[in-house]
Protein backbone atom coordinates (compact mmCIF):
# COMPACT_ATOMS: atom_id res chain seq x y z
CA UNK A 1 0.00 0.00 0.00
CA UNK A 2 2.58 2.35 0.93
CA UNK A 3 4.18 1.51 -2.75
CA UNK A 4 0.63 2.88 -4.04
CA UNK A 5 0.89 6.20 -2.05
CA UNK A 6 4.24 7.05 -3.00
CA UNK A 7 3.73 6.26 -6.95
CA UNK A 8 0.43 8.24 -7.18
CA UNK A 9 2.32 11.15 -4.94
CA UNK A 10 5.22 10.93 -7.43
CA UNK A 11 2.78 10.94 -10.70
CA UNK A 12 1.20 13.93 -9.81
CA UNK A 13 4.05 16.27 -8.46
CA UNK A 14 6.46 15.11 -11.21
CA UNK A 15 4.05 15.14 -13.91
CA UNK A 16 1.96 18.09 -12.64
CA UNK A 17 5.87 20.53 -12.33
CA UNK A 18 6.63 18.93 -15.66
CA UNK A 19 3.97 21.27 -17.55
CA UNK A 20 5.27 24.34 -16.06
CA UNK A 21 8.68 23.11 -17.70
CA UNK A 22 7.21 22.40 -20.90
CA UNK A 23 5.67 25.71 -20.71
CA UNK A 24 9.11 27.37 -19.36
CA UNK A 25 11.03 25.75 -22.89
CA UNK A 26 7.87 27.19 -25.21
CA UNK A 27 8.12 30.46 -23.66
CA UNK A 28 12.27 30.64 -24.10
CA UNK A 29 12.18 28.31 -27.38
CA UNK A 30 11.88 30.65 -30.34
CA UNK A 31 14.89 32.74 -27.92
CA UNK A 32 17.59 31.08 -26.71
CA UNK A 33 19.02 27.45 -27.01
CA UNK A 34 20.96 27.95 -24.08
CA UNK A 35 17.66 28.87 -21.95
CA UNK A 36 16.12 25.94 -23.46
CA UNK A 37 18.78 23.68 -22.10
CA UNK A 38 18.79 25.39 -18.80
CA UNK A 39 15.30 24.25 -18.84
CA UNK A 40 16.04 20.93 -19.87
CA UNK A 41 18.29 20.37 -17.28
CA UNK A 42 16.07 21.95 -14.63
CA UNK A 43 13.52 19.09 -15.51
CA UNK A 44 15.87 16.55 -15.04
CA UNK A 45 17.58 17.34 -11.62
CA UNK A 46 13.40 18.08 -10.44
CA UNK A 47 13.10 14.26 -11.52
CA UNK A 48 15.74 13.25 -9.48
CA UNK A 49 14.55 15.14 -6.38
CA UNK A 50 10.95 13.20 -7.46
CA UNK A 51 12.94 10.10 -7.64
CA UNK A 52 14.31 10.56 -4.52
CA UNK A 53 12.63 11.71 -2.42
CA UNK A 54 8.94 10.99 -2.91
CA UNK A 55 9.94 7.54 -4.53
CA UNK A 56 12.57 6.48 -1.66
CA UNK A 57 14.87 5.59 -4.89
CA UNK A 58 18.66 6.26 -4.01
CA UNK A 59 21.20 6.21 -6.96
CA UNK A 60 24.42 5.42 -6.60
CA UNK A 61 27.26 5.53 -9.28
CA UNK A 62 30.22 2.67 -9.09
CA UNK A 63 33.20 3.03 -11.17
CA UNK A 64 34.50 6.42 -13.65
CA UNK A 65 33.96 7.99 -16.23
CA UNK A 66 36.91 8.26 -19.35
CA UNK A 67 39.30 10.90 -18.79
CA UNK A 68 38.65 12.52 -22.77
CA UNK A 69 35.98 12.03 -25.22
CA UNK A 70 33.97 8.48 -24.97
CA UNK A 71 30.68 6.35 -26.46
CA UNK A 72 29.21 5.54 -23.27
CA UNK A 73 27.24 2.35 -23.90
CA UNK A 74 24.16 2.65 -21.49
CA UNK A 75 22.13 -0.75 -20.46
CA UNK A 76 18.39 0.13 -21.01
CA UNK A 77 15.56 -1.15 -19.10
CA UNK A 78 13.19 1.94 -18.10
CA UNK A 79 12.65 5.89 -19.13
CA UNK A 80 14.68 6.27 -15.98
CA UNK A 81 18.03 5.99 -17.52
CA UNK A 82 17.29 8.00 -20.59
CA UNK A 83 16.09 11.05 -18.28
CA UNK A 84 19.06 10.77 -16.27
CA UNK A 85 21.59 11.13 -18.57
CA UNK A 86 22.15 14.61 -18.21
CA UNK A 87 22.61 13.97 -14.67
CA UNK A 88 25.47 11.89 -15.47
CA UNK A 89 27.23 13.47 -17.82
CA UNK A 90 27.60 17.51 -19.16
CA UNK A 91 24.82 18.25 -21.67
CA UNK A 92 25.53 14.78 -23.25
CA UNK A 93 24.73 14.50 -26.89
CA UNK A 94 22.57 11.08 -27.25
CA UNK A 95 21.59 8.90 -30.02
CA UNK A 96 17.75 8.54 -30.27
CA UNK A 97 15.44 6.91 -32.56
CA UNK A 98 14.79 9.72 -35.62
CA UNK A 99 11.38 8.83 -35.19
CA UNK A 100 11.00 10.96 -32.24
CA UNK A 101 12.27 14.13 -34.07
CA UNK A 102 9.49 14.01 -36.55
CA UNK A 103 7.01 14.82 -33.59
CA UNK A 104 6.20 18.87 -33.78
CA UNK A 105 8.22 20.79 -31.34
CA UNK A 106 9.91 17.81 -29.76
CA UNK A 107 12.01 17.14 -32.79
CA UNK A 108 12.73 20.93 -33.29
CA UNK A 109 13.68 20.50 -29.41
CA UNK A 110 15.85 17.93 -29.26
CA UNK A 111 18.35 19.14 -32.67
CA UNK A 112 18.55 22.40 -30.83
CA UNK A 113 19.92 20.76 -27.58
CA UNK A 114 22.23 18.27 -29.65
CA UNK A 115 20.32 15.12 -29.89
CA UNK A 116 21.89 12.58 -32.44
CA UNK A 117 19.14 11.10 -34.79
CA UNK A 118 19.51 7.18 -35.48
CA UNK A 119 18.32 6.13 -38.74
CA UNK A 120 17.93 2.53 -38.72
CA UNK A 121 16.92 2.13 -42.18
CA UNK A 122 18.53 3.57 -44.56
CA UNK A 123 22.33 1.73 -44.27
CA UNK A 124 24.99 3.32 -44.37
CA UNK A 125 24.42 7.00 -45.76
CA UNK A 126 22.43 7.11 -42.32
CA UNK A 127 25.31 5.60 -40.40
CA UNK A 128 28.00 8.13 -41.85
CA UNK A 129 25.58 11.03 -40.96
CA UNK A 130 25.15 9.86 -37.79
CA UNK A 131 29.04 9.85 -37.57
CA UNK A 132 29.73 13.32 -38.67
CA UNK A 133 26.68 14.51 -36.41
CA UNK A 134 28.95 12.36 -33.04
CA UNK A 135 31.93 14.28 -34.31
CA UNK A 136 30.82 17.41 -34.78
CA UNK A 137 29.84 17.31 -30.74
CA UNK A 138 32.88 15.54 -29.87
CA UNK A 139 34.53 18.78 -31.22
CA UNK A 140 32.44 20.93 -28.53
CA UNK A 141 33.60 18.90 -25.84
CA UNK A 142 30.33 17.07 -25.61
CA UNK A 143 30.09 13.22 -24.46
CA UNK A 144 28.31 10.92 -26.45
CA UNK A 145 25.45 7.95 -25.14
CA UNK A 146 23.62 5.97 -26.34
CA UNK A 147 21.31 2.73 -25.73
CA UNK A 148 23.19 -0.27 -27.63
CA UNK A 149 20.10 -2.19 -27.40
CA UNK A 150 18.06 0.00 -28.89
CA UNK A 151 15.05 -0.16 -26.73
CA UNK A 152 14.01 -0.83 -23.47
CA UNK A 153 14.74 -4.36 -22.15
CA UNK A 154 13.45 -6.00 -18.78
CA UNK A 155 15.18 -6.98 -16.53
CA UNK A 156 16.76 -10.29 -16.11
CA UNK A 157 16.64 -10.76 -19.95
CA UNK A 158 19.67 -9.99 -22.23
CA UNK A 159 19.07 -8.63 -25.88
CA UNK A 160 21.18 -8.65 -28.62
CA UNK A 161 22.88 -5.10 -29.57
CA UNK A 162 21.65 -3.29 -32.38
CA UNK A 163 24.00 -4.09 -35.56
CA UNK A 164 24.42 -0.13 -35.81
CA UNK A 165 26.84 0.06 -32.62
CA UNK A 166 29.66 -1.97 -34.22
CA UNK A 167 29.27 0.30 -37.20
CA UNK A 168 29.22 3.66 -35.17
CA UNK A 169 32.39 2.33 -32.89
CA UNK A 170 34.35 1.92 -35.74
CA UNK A 171 34.01 5.00 -37.74
CA UNK A 172 34.04 7.11 -34.52
CA UNK A 173 37.62 5.63 -33.25
CA UNK A 174 36.08 6.44 -29.50
CA UNK A 175 36.83 4.67 -26.29
CA UNK A 176 33.52 2.39 -25.13
CA UNK A 177 32.27 2.99 -21.75
CA UNK A 178 29.51 0.29 -21.09
CA UNK A 179 27.57 1.73 -18.36
CA UNK A 180 25.40 -1.38 -16.43
CA UNK A 181 22.13 -0.03 -14.47
CA UNK A 182 19.45 -1.77 -12.40
CA UNK A 183 16.21 0.61 -12.71
CA UNK A 184 13.83 -1.80 -14.00
CA UNK A 185 13.13 -3.74 -10.69
CA UNK A 186 12.32 -0.50 -9.30
CA UNK A 187 10.77 2.00 -11.61
CA UNK A 188 9.75 0.10 -14.58
CA UNK A 189 6.72 -0.58 -13.08
CA UNK A 190 2.78 1.05 -12.38
CA UNK A 191 3.51 1.21 -8.35
CA UNK A 192 7.68 2.09 -8.20
CA UNK A 193 9.43 0.46 -5.18
CA UNK A 194 11.88 1.89 -2.99
CA UNK A 195 15.93 0.71 -3.06
CA UNK A 196 18.76 1.66 -5.12
CA UNK A 197 19.49 1.99 -8.40
CA UNK A 198 23.09 1.72 -9.64
CA UNK A 199 24.84 3.10 -12.39
CA UNK A 200 28.47 1.10 -12.64
CA UNK A 201 30.92 2.55 -15.21
CA UNK A 202 33.20 0.12 -16.83
CA UNK A 203 36.59 0.02 -17.75
CA UNK A 204 36.77 2.12 -21.58
CA UNK A 205 37.15 -0.30 -24.44
CA UNK A 206 39.81 0.96 -26.70
CA UNK A 207 38.93 1.81 -30.06
CA UNK A 208 40.08 -0.72 -32.56
CA UNK A 209 38.37 -3.69 -31.96
CA UNK A 210 36.90 -6.14 -34.45
CA UNK A 211 33.05 -6.07 -34.04
CA UNK A 212 32.57 -9.74 -32.00
CA UNK A 213 35.03 -8.67 -29.66
CA UNK A 214 33.71 -5.40 -28.90
CA UNK A 215 29.72 -6.14 -29.14
CA UNK A 216 30.55 -9.31 -26.69
CA UNK A 217 32.71 -7.01 -23.77
CA UNK A 218 30.03 -4.25 -24.21
CA UNK A 219 27.37 -7.09 -23.88
CA UNK A 220 28.71 -8.63 -21.29
CA UNK A 221 29.87 -5.05 -19.20
CA UNK A 222 26.17 -3.69 -19.36
CA UNK A 223 24.68 -6.53 -18.31
CA UNK A 224 26.79 -7.02 -15.34
CA UNK A 225 23.77 -6.08 -13.07
CA UNK A 226 21.20 -8.07 -14.95
CA UNK A 227 20.69 -10.78 -12.01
Amino acid sequence: MAAVSRSLAFYLVFYGGSVLFVLAALAVFPFSGKALVAVTHGWTRYHRRCVRWILGIAIREEGARHDGPALYAIKHESFFEAIEAPNLFHQPAIFAKAELFRIPGWGRAAREYGLVPVERSQGARALRAMVSAARDRVEKGRPLAIFPEGTRVPHGERAQLRSGFAGLYKLLGLPVVPVAVDSGPLYHRVWKRRGTITFRFGEAIPPGLPRAEIEARVHEAINALNS
